[in-house]
Order: structure tokens, then C-alpha cells, then sequence
């Protein structure tokens, strides 16, 4: 009764005449099970439960903390930083390392999301990081417009959360947590002498923690995923969405700003 209802169109009220239908007569009435629901979920969070209805939402962030990578030619350290993606219902998670936390990485981090969970989510839920959100607002946010440009090319809305209120992306933050203690914390003691190194290990770690089964659902996170998303979530393209950069530039004349197209500028080293 309480994974059901998270399917588009399935009610309490349907799932309690399937129930009732094969116990007719030794079942709960409508009520004494909706009251037996509430008081188990009561016992799930002290706070209010925000249900995440299949396929709609991905929540997304990078973890706090970072895996070292070494320049095999100078020995040189650099960091490289975990994208996290957790599916609203199911909780099935996707973990990657990229370079930064820039524009290019994080659309890049994106792409491959959607390719990992076969389907692209409904609305992705971001942070307010500079890098995906140029104004933040709580009724019309603007994003960059390449971050729309990946948005519209998955068919999907691009939704950031209200800045300082970290429970509009509570999950995925509980979700870095458990990435940093089952994975990365996993992968502290190793040494990797490229990006490819710490992906091919989280994989593997990866498979292993989709595949634990949560304790206050009793369920694995790829079974939730295969039961619930999966089918849910939107059908990719035919192509990969490629990100095309954008040169823009203009001329101030007045105390006003115009466009320009960049051929204006060829030669040109002045600001016009």
C-alpha cells in the first residue's frame, strides 16, 4: 500500500479492492487499513513524507568529499568530484567522477545519467550552483541555457531548488551520504592514475549498493527501480544530447547593450 500508490493514476482506494478482493473475507476494511498504513509510515520519518511519484523526479548533486587521482608523467594530485543522481521513488542511484563541478562536467554527468537508468526522469532537481542556474527564484528560476538546451532535448523541465532549502532535495542529499559511506569512503585507500580508474571501481561498488536492500522498505533499490521508474521514465532520443559551445558578444552604446555576431570582433582586440 505504500510503494503502489507512487504509480501514476493507482489510488489507496485501488489497491484496498485488489486486497479486499483476495481476502473477502477475513480482510481489513477501507479505513482500518488506510489507519494501519499511516501508523507504519508514521514510523518512517518524524517529519512530513513527500511522496515522489514514479518516473517524475531525479534529484542531483555532488558529494562534499572527493577522490584523489594521480598525474602518472608529473606525480601531481588532482581531485576529482562525485556526481550523485538519485530516481524519486525508487531511490536507485547514479555515482560518477568527473574533473569539476563546471558547466561541460555537469552536463556531461547529465548525458550519461539517463543512459544509466535506460530513461530520461521527468524533472531533474538541481542545486542552485552557478554552473546550471543564473537567476534563482522560487516561482521562475533561469537557468543557463545550455542546461535548458539538455532539458528540452530529453523532453524534460530543469527544477532547482529554492536556495537554503536543502529538504526541496532532501533525498539526494541523504542519498551523497550513503554514496560517501559505502563507496567513496571504499575507495580512499586506492590509488588511480586517471578518471578512468575511480569510474570503473564506483561502478562496481555501484551494483553492489543499488543492489542493497533498504532497511525501512525491506526492498532493493534495482528491484524498487525495475518495478516502479523503469517503466515510468521517458524514452531517450535516438542521439545523445551534445553540447555546442556559444560565443556571445556584445557593444555598449548609450548605457545600452546590443548583440553582435562574432565575425564583428575578428581582429578586433578592443571591448568595442
Amino acid at each position: 500500500m505504500h510503494r503502489a500508490p507512487k504509480r501514476k493514476g493507482v489510488t489507496l482506494a485501488l489497491v484496498w479492492e485488489g486486497y479486499r478482493a483476495a481476502h473477502p473475507e477475513d480482510g481489513y476494511g477501507y479505513s482500518r487499513s488506510c489507519e494501519l498504513c499511516r501508523r507504519w509510515e508514521g514510523r518512517l520519518s518524524p517529519r512530513m513524507r513527500q511522496h515522489r511519484f514514479a518516473g517524475e523526479r531525479a534529484f542531483v548533486d555532488h558529494a562534499g568529499d572527493t577522490l584523489e587521482v594521480i598525474d602518472g608523467a608529473t606525480g601531481g594530485v588532482r581531485q576529482a568530484q562525485i556526481f550523485v543522481g538519485m530516481l524519486g521513488a525508487s531511490n536507485d542511484t547514479f555515482v560518477e567522477a568527473s574533473w569539476t563541478q563546471t558547466l561541460p562536467d555537469r552536463i556531461a554527468s547529465h548525458v550519461r545519467m539517463p543512459e544509466f537508468f535506460s530513461g530520461a526522469p521527468g524533472q531533474p532537481v538541481s542545486d542552485n550552483l552557478e554552473a546550471g542556474v543564473t537567476k534563482a527564484c522560487f516561482c521562475e528560476p533561469k537557468g543557463n541555457r545550455s542546461y535548458a538546451d539538455l532539458a528540452a532535448h530529453y523532453g524534460t523541465a530543469i527544477l532547482p531548488a529554492r536556495p537554503w532549502r536543502p529538504r526541496d532535495k532532501a533525498k539526494v542529499e541523504v542519498g551523497v551520504q550513503l554514496v560517501q559511506r559505502w563507496i567513496v569512503a571504499r575507495l580512499r585507500g586506492r590509488q588511480f592514475f586517471s578518471l578512468a580508474g575511480p569510474n570503473a571501481a564506483i561502478r562496481e561498488l555501484l551494483e553492489a549498493f543499488d543492489g542493497k536492500a533498504t532497511r525501512h522498505l525491506g526492498a532493493r533499490r534495482r528491484q524498487l527501480f525495475e518495478t516502479l521508474d523503469r517503466p515510468a521514465l521517458k524514452a531517450l532520443p535516438a542521439r545523445p544530447c551534445e553540447r555546442a559551445g556559444r560565443l556571445e558578444h556584445h557593444v555598449e552604446i548609450g548605457k545600452h547593450c546590443h548583440s553582435v555576431p562574432p565575425p564583428f570582433f575578428a581582429g578586433n582586440s578592443g571591448r568595442g
